[in-house]
Order: C-alpha cells, then sequence, then structure tokens
C-alpha cells in the first residue's frame, strides 16, 4: 500500500511540476485517481513539505513549494 501511494504522489508531484497548480478536483480528473488515492497521495506529498495549499470558496488549489 506503501508504495502505491507513493507512486501516486509522485504522479501528482510531475503533474504540478510540470503544469502548475491545479486544484483537487483538476488532480482527480487529469490522474484519474479516485478521491481516497488522492489524498492519500496529498498527504504523503503535505508530510514532505512538497506543498503550497491555497484554498477558496470552490476548492482547494495545490502547488509545489
Amino acid at each position: 500500500m506503501k508504495e502505491k501511494i507513493g507512486n501516486n504522489a509522485g504522479r501528482i508531484w510531475k503533474l504540478l511540476d510540470e503544469q502548475g497548480a491545479k486544484s483537487v478536483k483538476e488532480l482527480k480528473k487529469t490522474t484519474k485517481l479516485v478521491d481516497k488515492e488522492v489524498y492519500a497521495a496529498i498527504g504523503w506529498l503535505a508530510r514532505e513539505e512538497k506543498l503550497i495549499f491555497t484554498e477558496t470558496a470552490e476548492d482547494i488549489y495545490l502547488s509545489l513549494a
């Protein structure tokens, strides 16, 4: 399970590196990961202090730290 979460975190990190800030909704749509996979990967990256979170009324946007 840890390996899968790490791989998903890598996918999200790469996407943010290549395309810039994305909303959680955009990450789910682009990566085709289900909610729990996206949130686990975000948690992994957050724990490593790799993300900047920006909250709006509509969604949470993520970018690389």
